[in-house]
């Protein structure tokens, strides 16, 4: 997988965005309304892109939280791609990307019907933390955090 460093604008990062959204909705029904307002991310520089022969296969993004936190937002891997560790590589050079940077800690929230994701993140060596920010009274999400 090639990875790519761009925005959260980008046409292949929206294209995937519009997928992620769709198998939320898939999973998690009317339920998914609630977080959709915390998907919505002001434009940000330091979005990833993994290209598998050309075509847009995963995306994923961080934000600042604060001096040392940064936010993991809209992981996706597209079907088609999945179960070949191209996940752990995105998230991988995100987490390097914000240490790069400075960060020494990152912090993401995924839902309880993502058994797959959960475990990706633990399999990276995330933990699983009490729900924080706009997630404290939203009992299907899990939060986690590394240090990185």
């Amino acid at each position: 997988m090639h990875l790519h460093r761009t925005t959260n604008t980008h046409p292949d990062f929206l294209l995937l965005m519009q997928k992620l959204d769709a198998e939320m909705h898939a999973r998690y029904g009317e339920l998914q309304l609630q977080y959709n307002p915390h998907n919505i991310l002001a434009e940000l520089d330091t979005a990833l892109l993994g290209y598998v022969e050309g075509k847009p296969a995963a995306c994923g993004c961080f934000k600042v939280v604060d001096e040392r936190t940064v936010e993991i937002k809209r992981m996706y891997m597209d079907r088609d791609y999945r179960g070949k560790g191209y996940s752990i590589a995105l998230l991988q050079a995100l987490e390097a990307w914000a240490a790069g940077l400075g960060y020494s800690r990152a912090i993401l929230e995924t839902g309880n019907k993502q058994p797959e994701a959960i475990g990706l993140y633990k399999k990276c060596g995330y933990q699983i933390i009490e729900n924080y920010g706009p997630y404290v009274n939203m009992p299907n999400s899990v939060c986690m955090e590394k240090i990185l």
